[in-house]
């Protein structure tokens, strides 16, 4: 190393990569909590210049997402309609049949999706569904799209399974802290969710797991969630920040809102804590402006949801994104 400190005397084969040299797990809840609550401005050039080391600025990927089975799911997750145990729960359709499932995939990838995600509200998918499953993984990698899939939690043989069929990424957010979650779900432990995340990470494949913000968590709590995502021993490839949605019915209808800029501050952070992920805005962008979605692009995020449904709430019509992309002299990632 040089006198000023430089990596130019080490020889090119010796150099830490620039992901080496950013990424980390070892953050530290007080320093988490210090850039959550940083001069925004400063904030928001670190994680832009972050942005800018690691990816095209002016790129953004898109995911179109599908319910494949809604409702009558087990689990009391305060959030979701698809819960049974709320006072006006999703009625339960059954799985959806393979081929309605490709249309649908068709449909996105003519819009412009590059990847296809495909959600059930189970608890944990039953051995009889998983041939299913597969077949409409194996289907939609066929057309040229990755692949996702959110199925609850896993074994081992059935993360094998996805693995075989093609999966390209599991879905399987943290939703909040850990210190919090409890007020949110009583039906499955953290635990629970971090010990799938480790079978999945095991059976090589791609993690999409992120949380939403809204909940009724304090900084604290946001501040935790990033924390453990972060310190995975490899972080998530794609990490969707969601917004609160208050559905009717739901145990967190009337929650209140929360400031536009504590969402950017978060996405901002996640940014610079996850610099390699895929930053994602996911749901709750029918309830932001358009300068809002630019200043969370500006932050770092990368990937959107698009389509007009987000399993059984509404996303703002494709049109609008695409006018709004434009506008922003942006582009879809190839």
């Amino acid at each position: 190393m040089s006198a000023d400190g430089s990596l130019h005397t080490i020889p090119a084969s010796l150099r830490p990569s620039p992901e080496e040299v950013f990424l980390r797990h070892n953050w530290q809840h007080d320093e988490v909590e210090a850039l959550l609550a940083s001069p925004l401005m400063d904030l928001l050039f670190q994680a832009h210049t972050l942005h800018r080391r690691f990816f095209d600025p002016n790129a953004i990927q898109i995911s179109s997402l599908l319910s494949i089975k809604t409702g009558g799911c087990p689990e009391d997750c305060a959030y979701c309609p698809q819960s049974a145990q709320h006072e006006e729960p999703t009625p339960a359709s059954r799985l959806m049949a393979i081929e309605t499932v490709l249309q649908e995939a068709r449909k996105a990838k003519e819009a412009g999706a590059r990847r296809f995600c495909m959600g059930a509200a189970w608890r944990s998918p039953k051995e009889r569904d998983m041939e299913t499953v597969c077949q409409m993984i194996e289907g939609v990698k066929a057309l040229g799209m990755e692949t996702c899939v959110t199925l609850g939690m896993l074994s081992a043989t059935q993360t094998a399974q996805l693995k075989n069929a093609g999966l390209d990424y599991y879905n399987h957010n943290l939703d909040t802290s850990e210190e919090y979650y409890q007020q949110i779900i009583t039906t499955r432990t953290y635990q629970d969710r971090l010990d799938t995340l480790e079978l999945v990470r095991e059976a090589g494949i791609n993690i999409c797991c992120g949380g939403i913000i809204g909940m009724g968590e304090d900084v604290s709590d946001r501040a935790s969630l990033l924390l453990t995502l972060a310190n995975l021993p490899k972080h998530p490839e794609s990490v969707p920040i969601n917004l609160l949605i208050k559905v009717k019915g739901t145990p967190l209808e009337l929650n209140d809102d929360i400031d536009p800029l504590e969402f950017v501050r978060t996405i901002a952070t996640a940014r610079i804590m996850m610099p390699t992920s895929y930053v994602r805005m996911a749901a709750g962008r029918t309830n932001m402006t358009d300068e809002l979605q630019a200043m969370c692009f500006f932050a770092g995020a990368n990937s959107i949801f698009y389509g007009e449904k987000l399993l059984t709430e509404p996303n703002p019509a494709q049109n609008h994104d695409r006018a709004l992309i434009n506008k922003l002299g942006m582009h879809l990632q190839p």
